[in-house]
């Protein structure tokens, strides 16, 4: 079988592989995106049944394709946000091949890298890994696998007829296990909920989504974090047509919560005191948020209405001011756990010198250390919103860009034909 060959090969055919083969084609440079399923394939299978965009229409989207067919104010489900990108990437004419898993990838000696794939061979100047920051989903290693308890990770649940009968442990609160727990508790399921640190952004202040505020506040552009500091734990909804987290409010709906998980032995689950800590810093972040818009009204004159009533919070629930340290799961009637607790990124097929010792990715904007090696769809790769549709589009015009100057520096030819660099 002969060994196919190409300037660029991205991995990955979600809303990362697809925004950077918009911009590798503007930027003329041949490439092609390869896909192990299907386009935006984590919309399709990767999320609950009932799930919808966290942004607003108008908002989580690329800049050259609006969703004609929902209000700008919605928020479209799952399956809408998949033939979203699918239409995309028909619309720029992406070069993906889909049902193609990359299995190794590493340097050819005289340069470039050889890659071998579930269908053949190829060989390529360069690497962009497109494969998004939620690959792997991780389950801390506390309750045994041979327990006689039902475990799910969020990214496999689907719909409440997945469990077994009983009540329901949910294990991370940010904005899939908040979503997750309310949704069982309407389908009658006593639903216990493991609250860490977080942050709790308003939905909507003063008439205008949080998304609204983030971006004339100019937080979405916030720089890149230091490794390891970076938080992902956002509690935000756009279920129901939209609506600010509320924990006490989910208490007042029958939702127990409790601290931080820490250890689980012999059935019983215990937790961190930290549950009013951490409900209080959510807080804080949460009236800082109006603070910051109140501010800005002030300074800018626009005319937007008040809201003193979202600074006004309900009563604290007793699960609040008498918080449980310990659940015996059997004598809790708990027949199943629901672990919200995020994923883990996976480039084991790399085989570059292009991570640190942790397995991070070690890079300038998604431009690697490792000479031909690009990453996009990080979090905090460049911005807060890198990891949004509309953040990783940017992104990827920065790589791109980087991609064509390489191109083009390395290209360059002076009058005696030999190849040398474009600034001699």
């Amino acid at each position: 079988m002969s060994t196919e060959q190409i300037d660029t090969l991205v991995v990955g055919g979600g809303q990362a592989g697809i925004a950077m083969s918009e911009h590798l084609r503007n930027n003329k440079v041949p490439h092609i995106v390869l896909e192990k399923n299907r386009v935006a394939e984590s919309w399709r299978s990767g999320r609950w049944d009932s799930m919808v965009a966290n942004g607003p229409a108008w908002h989580d989207r690329f800049p050259n394709m609006e969703f004609e067919d929902s209000h700008p104010d919605s928020f479209v489900p799952k399956e809408r946000m998949a033939k979203y990108l699918a239409d995309y990437a028909n619309m720029i004419d992406a070069p993906i091949r889909t049902g193609v898993e990359v299995l190794k990838a590493e340097r050819k000696k005289d340069g470039g890298f050889i890659v071998d794939t579930s269908k053949g061979r190829i060989e390529a100047n360069r690497i962009v890994t497109a494969t998004g920051a939620f690959q792997i989903p991780v389950i801390p290693p506390l309750v045994p696998k041979d327990e006689k308890i039902f475990q799910l990770h969020s990214f496999h649940y689907h719909n409440p007829g997945q469990l077994p009968e009983g009540n329901v442990m949910v294990v991370g609160a940010g904005s899939s296990g908040v979503q997750i727990a309310e949704e069982l508790r309407r389908e009658g399921k006593n639903v216990f909920l493991s609250v860490g640190p977080h942050e709790r952004p308003p939905r909507r202040y003063r008439g205008r989504d949080n998304v609204w505020w983030l971006g004339v506040l100019g937080l979405w552009e916030a720089p890149s974090m230091a490794p390891g500091s970076e938080r992902f734990t956002i509690c935000v909804s756009g279920a129901h047509g939209g609506n600010t987290v509320d924990f006490r409010r989910m208490a007042g709906d029958g939702i127990n919560l409790v601290g931080m998980t820490e250890t689980y032995e012999n059935g019983v689950f215990r937790f961190a005191g930290d549950l009013q800590q951490n409900i209080g810093t959510g807080d804080q972040q949460y009236l800082a948020m109006l603070d910051a818009a109140d501010d800005y009204v002030a300074r800018t004159g626009i005319e937007l209405p008040e809201e003193p009533e979202a600074r006004q919070f309900p009563p604290d629930p007793d699960c609040l001011i008498n918080p449980i340290s310990e659940l015996d799961l059997a004598k809790a009637g708990i027949t199943a756990i629901i672990w919200a607790t995020g994923f883990r990124q996976d480039f084991s097929w790399l085989n570059v010198d292009a991570f640190d010792d942790a397995g991070k990715p070690v890079h300038q904007r998604g431009v690697s250390s490792e000479p031909d090696v690009y990453f996009l769809g990080l979090p905090w790769q460049s911005r807060r919103g890198s990891t949004f549709v509309w953040g990783i589009w940017h992104d990827a015009k920065h790589v791109a860009d980087q991609i064509a100057i390489q191109r083009n520096y390395l290209s360059y030819r002076g009058p005696d034909e030999r190849a040398i660099p474009a600034a001699e």
